[in-house]
């Protein structure tokens, strides 16, 4: 089963260089998990692209309510962040042997606790995670 990152759910959404690699990963494989964090991160990177201009808000908001409807249509299964995965995330940043921040911290940890492979676009997040022993699938851009 496969986590999937913030990072590769922006370029299956957004015309981004890495979406035809997202599209092809997510449709051929699941079962596919998100976390809520992930859910929030999606909004905020949408958000995000509307105010530096990337996107205007009605096409964000055609995209935003795609993905819930994905979410309703069970597209994507959605784990609640808890505790423990909080507390695993404070761990790891405090072994000071990484470059995670908070949120990729919680995000490897839901994904290891849960025993799922995360897949990120994102090469800081997949080099943490080979150094936490969480498995990764990185997904790189064309060149």
């Amino acid at each position: 089963m496969f986590y999937v990152d913030t990072s590769l759910l922006v370029a299956y959404y957004c015309p981004e260089p890495m979406s035809e690699k997202a599209e092809i990963f997510l449709i051929n494989h699941s079962p596919l998990v998100i976390s809520t964090l992930t859910e929030l991160e999606m909004f905020s990177a949408i958000s995000r692209k509307v105010r530096e201009k990337g996107l205007n808000r009605p096409v964000a908001r055609r995209i935003l309510a795609k993905f819930l409807s994905h979410l309703d249509g069970h597209f994507f299964a959605c784990l609640p962040v808890a505790t423990q995965h909080v507390r695993l995330a404070r761990d790891w940043i405090g072994q000071l042997n990484t470059s995670l921040r908070s949120l990729d911290a919680l995000h490897l940890a839901v994904a290891s606790l849960e025993g799922l492979t995360m897949i990120t676009a994102d090469r800081d997040l997949a080099e943490s995670a080979k150094i936490l022993s969480v498995d990764v699938t990185l997904i790189k851009a064309e060149k």
